[in-house]
């Protein structure tokens, strides 16, 4: 096998029959060797009985049911798992990737003879907010991290075998993939490409926020350390205020009003308090997770239509 053309599926039926078909149209470009591993990740509409009819006449596609909604990172490192070609292209299903890129992509894999070409946008997709948030995710997540992603990736690449290989013995429970894609390592090239706008993001702002403390507690342990800082600093300041108030009431025996800034102190200190043990108790629940060492995924069952 020579070729793997991977993708999920999640509220996909209006694009399942074009995707194939461009799909299949890029890849017999390339070679007569390839195979479709298509993800159905819990989708509520009709998805997976469009992809199993193309599963039953075409003996490359081959899907991949999983029991339930496990979410669009963890589908698509399912995917890669079932993808056994020598290359393997993601690519996301709604038609914003064009399958098309798969030549491009292909063409700069052999000219630079590198393990990965990923798509990049010129200019990221979406209102005004989207691309703000966007671009203050990376800036936050380079400060919290230390790691450098590159900005405005897209889903699509084209990666090879022993990438994709390195790539999936990464076992998180809590995956944030564009992480794992940067620490995996190899060769890795950039290609800008336009993404197309042709449906609404499934991405909430509440979601897009869990994604956030995901991606940093996952690669990085700077909160914790940030805890520490602050409690030093709280400390030294705790004490030099003590030692003023020990001189003032001494020497000057001034009374001192100060209701006030007790209460602000109190308030305060109750806060980043609470907040602090809510940043340890993420931790803690990812630890809590990775100890139950559960499968990320659980696969229901598999449609491939035997060759003859």
């Amino acid at each position: 096998m020579k070729l793997s053309i991977v993708s999920t599926l999640y509220q996909s039926a209006p694009y399942i029959d074009e995707f194939y078909r461009r799909a299949t149209e890029a890849a017999k470009r390339l070679t007569d060797e390839y195979e479709i591993v298509i993800v159905n990740d819990g989708s509520p509409d009709d998805s997976l009985a469009r992809v199993i009819r193309l599963a039953e006449l075409d003996s490359h596609v081959i899907v991949i049911d999983l029991s339930r909604n496990f979410g669009h990172h963890k589908a698509m490192m399912t995917g890669l798992s079932h993808a056994h070609a020598e290359n393997v292209f993601l690519i996301d299903s709604d038609l914003e990737e064009e399958p098309e890129w798969l030549l491009s992509f292909s063409q700069q894999m052999e000219q630079d003879r590198c393990d990965v070409v990923y798509g990049v946008q010129e200019r990221r997709k979406g209102g005004l907010f989207e691309r703000w948030s966007g671009e203050w995710f990376y800036r936050f997540f380079r400060v919290l991290t230390g790691l450098t992603l590159p900005e405005n990736i897209v889903t699509a690449r084209l990666m090879t075998r022993r990438y994709v290989d390195a790539l999936v013995r990464h076992n998180e429970r809590e995956v944030f993939i564009a992480g794992l894609w940067h620490i995996t390592g190899f060769d890795q090239r950039p290609q800008t490409v336009t993404k197309r706008n042709s449906s609404e993001t499934t991405y909430t702002f509440r979601r897009k926020m869990s994604i956030f403390v995901n991606s940093v507690t996952s690669f990085s342990n700077a909160p914790l350390k940030a805890i520490f800082y602050f409690g030093v600093a709280v400390f030294i300041l705790a004490g030099g205020y003590t030692s003023y108030l020990i001189i003032n009431w001494s020497f000057f025996a001034t009374p001192l009003s100060g209701w006030t800034s007790v209460m602000a102190s109190i308030w305060l200190l109750g806060g980043a308090i609470i907040s602090f043990i809510g940043i340890i108790g993420i931790y803690l629940s990812k630890i809590f997770m990775e100890t139950k060492n559960r499968p990320y995924t659980i696969v229901r069952q598999i449609y491939e239509k035997k060759q003859e």
